[in-house]
């Protein structure tokens, strides 16, 4: 594509994010945002007349006109919208998870090798600069992981569970830290709030001994969005809400000095010591990451691998791991789920 040539976008789907992804698309350089397409027709031609824009409630009616589309429908539309554009040879950015099924991910990968198009996949915290300055600060091997992603619940992405709605969020950055699939998956959750879990618990485990554990809720008062990674010589933990990232480590003087314990062998004062650890032994770091929007972030990439005709960073191979380790998580958490509504009901019936 020539690098004057606009491209061509329309966005399916225009709810809660999907209008955001409207609005940045309308007032992106180098992007001709011919249509927004939703079934509702009320929300389409809203967000349309906002941005100057065409409207429609079946997206195949703009597809021919598209050299691109995000796609932002509820994930169990995902296959079959973006398996018809694909095959009209059409650029997309599909909204994680890139869908709740193994086998369709697969075959939303391969139409896009056999059409040549950019499959891109929206975990969208990849881009967070929070993340990203995390990853720049790591010096060796991710030993220990930790994620959290907790939220009220939505009241919309019912249509699939806390797994697939938030922890492949946080799925998908520990395979990008670890480089490799986990070896043994185990989960334990709760379904609450209907028909399917709502809190869950996870462990990876992955070649040579490293560990993550994902904690997600979408049943917390507030919301709250933290990783952190440990490797043998240091400690990072970005806030992904507030985009700060701690760091840790041990000082040379600490490394090459006495033990803490030759230390006070030695009697030296323990209040005195006590003052020292931080500064003298171990620097502390808080850096405030940029406030760059990660969603735009997201789509200029996604843009610029249409004109260049190169992969993003979140390829397809990379959402569908993450859909492959979800479905693990999925599949551990059937012998380990409590339904708290179920159990309610038998309480009261056996009351």
């Amino acid at each position: 594509m020539s690098q004057l040539q606009k491209i061509r976008m329309a966005v399916i789907g225009v709810g809660a994010l999907g209008r955001h992804h409207a609005r940045i698309l309308a007032n992106m350089d180098g992007v001709d945002l011919i249509a927004v397409a939703d079934p509702n027709a009320a929300q389409a031609q809203a967000v349309a007349e906002q941005h100057q824009t065409d409207w429609v409630t079946d997206y195949s009616e703009i597809i021919d006109q598209c050299d691109a589309v995000t796609l932002v429908a509820p994930t169990f539309l995902h296959h079959e919208i973006a398996s018809n554009c694909l095959k009209q040879g059409k650029h997309i950015l599909v909204e994680k998870p890139l869908t709740a099924d193994v086998a369709q991910a697969q075959e939303l990968i391969e139409l896009a090798l056999d059409h040549d198009s950019v499959l891109q996949v929206g975990h969208i915290e990849r881009f967070n600069p929070a993340f990203e300055l995390l990853c720049d600060s790591l010096t060796s091997v991710p030993r220990y992981l930790r994620a959290e992603r907790l939220s009220p619940f939505p009241f919309r992405s019912l249509d699939i569970g806390v797994i697939h709605d938030l922890m492949i969020h946080d799925i998908e950055l520990i395979l990008h830290l670890t480089g490799t699939m986990p070896t043994k998956v185990e989960a334990f959750g709760s379904q609450i709030m209907g028909a399917h879990e709502d809190t869950v618990q996870a462990r990876l485990h992955f070649p040579g001994g490293s560990i993550a554990d994902i904690t997600a809720s979408r049943v917390n008062p507030e919301p709250r969005r933290s990783l952190s990674v440990w490797t043998s010589t240091e400690n990072l933990t970005a806030d992904l809400h507030t985009r700060q990232v701690s760091i840790q480590r041990p000082t040379l003087s600490m490394l090459t000095g006495p033990a803490m314990e030759d230390r006070m062998r030695a009697g030296e004062d323990v209040a005195e010591l006590r003052t020292r650890v931080f500064g003298e032994f171990i620097e502390t770091e808080t850096i405030q990451a940029s406030d760059e929007d990660a969603l735009t972030a997201e789509l200029l990439e996604f843009t610029n691998c249409v004109r260049n005709n190169i992969q993003p960073r979140v390829d397809g191979k990379a959402g569908l791991q993450a859909v492959q380790v979800a479905d693990r998580v999925l599949e551990s958490l059937q012998s380990n789920c409590i339904n708290a509504r179920l159990q309610a009901v038998k309480q009261k019936r056996v009351a």
